[in-house]
């Protein structure tokens, strides 16, 4: 019966390979996943005179790290109601994230680009309007880090998201153009919360 023992001193560079690679996940985690309270400027509907912020949620995910930028999908969503009619964006966007550690604190800029959708009947009074939208984001924040794993986000975003009025069907035949002006395609987005490394 052959000895064990050779078999085991064939397996111990691959034990220190693996205790390397963990070493250097730690240092630098290849993925991040994010859940953050998230306030919006503005009502989608929030023309002068009605504007109205949102509060909502935010969560993220970037991976794949390489010489400090990763790929980031970002899902946020919010609630509120302004000049009679429920509020309900939802957006999913993906791009690219740079991170820049300093000590503690890690920095990062964003740039993502996506898709907005929103409910039927978001225009005042509850009349109904297009559901989707084209949608981009750029900012940046800050990451401090609370243990080995885990830091607390704070981060700023400039958002434009396009959903316009659409055409109203009053029956089969007769179509006309709901004409709303001073509805918002720019956005302030701030979010808080905590980030996950791995």
């Amino acid at each position: 019966m052959p000895s064990t023992f050779p078999r085991i001193l064939r397996l111990l560079p691959l034990l220190f390979l693996a205790s390397a690679l963990h070493a250097q996940a730690d240092k630098y985690s290849l993925y991040q996943l994010s859940g953050n309270y998230s306030w919006l400027s503005n009502s989608i509907d929030g023309v002068p005179g009605a504007r109205q912020p949102l509060n909502g949620w935010d969560a993220a995910f970037a991976a794949l790290r390489w010489h400090g930028l990763r790929f980031k999908l970002d899902v946020s969503g919010y609630r509120g109601i302004n000049q009679g009619a429920p509020q309900h964006p939802l957006f999913i966007m993906a791009g690219g994230q740079y991170n820049r550690r300093f000590g503690r604190e890690t920095g990062f800029v964003e740039g993502l680009v996506g898709t907005g959708s929103m409910n039927r009947n978001w225009l005042p009074n509850q009349i109904p309007g297009q559901t989707a939208s084209f949608s981009a984001m750029a900012g940046g924040g800050l990451d401090t880090r609370l243990t080995k794993r885990f830091a607390f986000r704070a981060q700023a975003d400039f958002q434009y998201a396009n959903f316009n009025p659409g055409l109203v069907l009053t029956n089969p035949v007769l179509t006309y153009l709901v004409d709303i002006h001073g509805l918002p395609n720019y956005f302030t987005r701030v979010s808080t919360g905590l980030v996950w490394n791995f």
